[in-house]
């Protein structure tokens, strides 16, 4: 059998990579068709979404304890365990089957057998798995729901324990797509007989123009529609911070950290192609693509330029927006794998960066000039916190009402913010402001 050409041995050795190197790199799944590469992306964040369950749940059935195991063992049998809880289409005897191949071809035989016999003790008991029983109240949540410990305290002291869950809960739901229609390539009204004609199910929000939820991306892959750029795919709370921007055809905008593009493509199609959008970013291998995505999208107002914001110097602009790089905590359904790449370090690195870059982006604003400041982080001190701080430093900028802009729903802080939660609003988690130069 040769276990590289499959889906669930590919799977296995994107995890391995992961654990041991810190790289989540789906290029190994290039060698698989269309379908398994798709299966693939699937299992890995599946597993990501679910692992301290799935660990404990290897720990009950084992006598070698995970933490004792190679992370080859570990992923193997994640895979395994996985398959046998939550995937109704696959049968006991085939995810036994294929993790106990997996493990022959990689580890040994005999490694083999004790895949084997740890995944038939759990299928004795599959009708009552244990469920996790800690006196360690963090460790408990952490494990049941599948969340590092340190973020599990901080949601559960800010929230309270029930709103916690229901936020975790939605993190580990399979993610919510929304798609929105490239004006400058077609007319929103005739992506959606487009769709229509295609039996595409989608449905339209009623809280930006051109945003559709759909229940897969697959479908505007495979028809080239991206390629072709039609639409893209961009959450709409990704959409909030360039309509904030309000960007006007006349004006000359900046996009910093800018890659891959959606937002700027976006900003493109508000200013109906016209005006100027420089996107800059710190590396040129994403701006390269951000360059081919503005030729496909028609956004021929943007121009690309490679640089550090902290240390580049620009003229003086009509408007800034900064999406600044975060933690990513609004984002965990998608990115599952950055629940496990975050900690308190990563969040005051994040917060210092932000921190900095708010500074370069406020030297870049005329007077009169807008600065939208964004993130994906749920975290007050990426968010508001970061914000207030900002203002402490630069008594020429103010805070500015969001109302009229985004949807009521998601105004915070006394309409000078927007925040969305994934568990509240079916979408991403998002916040930003909009500051003005006063002087």
């Amino acid at each position: 059998m040769d276990t590289e050409a499959t889906a669930r041995s590919i799977s296995v050795e994107i995890l391995i990579d992961f654990e041991d190197n810190g790289v989540l790199d789906y290029s190994r799944a290039n060698k698989l068709e269309s379908r398994d590469r798709a299966e693939v992306r699937e299992y890995v964040q599946n597993i990501l979404r679910r692992r301290s369950y799935l660990d404990f749940l290897i720990d009950q059935f084992s006598n070698v304890k995970i933490d004792e195991m190679k992370s080859s063992l570990k992923n193997i049998l994640r895979l395994g365990v996985y398959d046998m809880v939550f995937m109704d289409s696959t049968p006991d005897y085939a995810a036994i089957n294929e993790s106990v191949e997996i493990a022959k071809y990689s580890l040994g035989s005999r490694t083999g057998d004790l895949t084997n016999a740890i995944l038939r003790n759990l299928q004795r008991d599959i009708d009552n798995l244990p469920k996790p029983n800690f006196e360690d109240r963090t460790k408990l949540v952490a494990t049941t729901f599948s969340h590092p410990e340190w973020l599990v305290k901080r949601w559960t002291d800010r929230f309270g324990e029930r709103e916690a869950f229901k936020l975790m809960q939605a993190n580990n739901k399979r993610p919510v797509y929304y798609i929105r229609a490239n004006n400058l390539r077609t007319k929103t009204e005739n992506f959606k007989l487009r769709m229509t004609k295609h039996g595409i199910e989608f449905e339209e929000s009623d809280w930006l123009p051109g945003y559709f939820k759909v229940d897969s991306v697959a479908p505007f892959i495979s028809k080239g529609w991206l390629d072709k750029g039609f639409c893209q795919v961009q959450d709409i709370a990704a959409g909030f911070a360039p309509y904030l921007l309000d960007p006007d055809p006349s004006e000359s905008i900046y996009d910093l950290c800018a890659a891959p593009g959606t937002k700027s493509v976006l900003m493109s199609d508000l200013m109906n192609g016209e005006g100027d959008i420089l996107a800059v970013d710190i590396s040129s291998e994403r701006l390269d693509k951000l360059a081919e995505s503005a030729l496909s999208y028609h956004a021929e107002n943007i121009r690309v330029r490679r640089a550090d914001v902290t240390e580049v110097e620009l003229d003086e602009t009509d408007a800034v927006l900064l999406d600044a790089p975060c933690t990513g905590t609004g984002v965990l359904s998608k990115r599952a794998d950055l629940r496990w790449r975050r900690d308190q370090d990563s969040l005051d690195n994040a917060v210092q960066l932000q921190s900095e870059l708010l500074d370069s982006a406020a030297a870049m604003v005329k007077k009169g000039g807008r600065l939208v400041y964004s993130t994906c982080s749920l975290e007050e001190e990426e968010n508001m916190e970061q914000v207030m701080n900002f203002l402490d430093r630069h008594e020429n900028f103010e805070m500015q009402s969001v109302e009229g802009y985004v949807p009521d729903e998601v105004i915070a802080h006394g309409g000078l913010a927007y925040q969305t939660f994934p568990h509240k609003h079916g979408c991403d988690g998002h916040f930003g402001v909009l500051l003005k130069r006063t002087k």
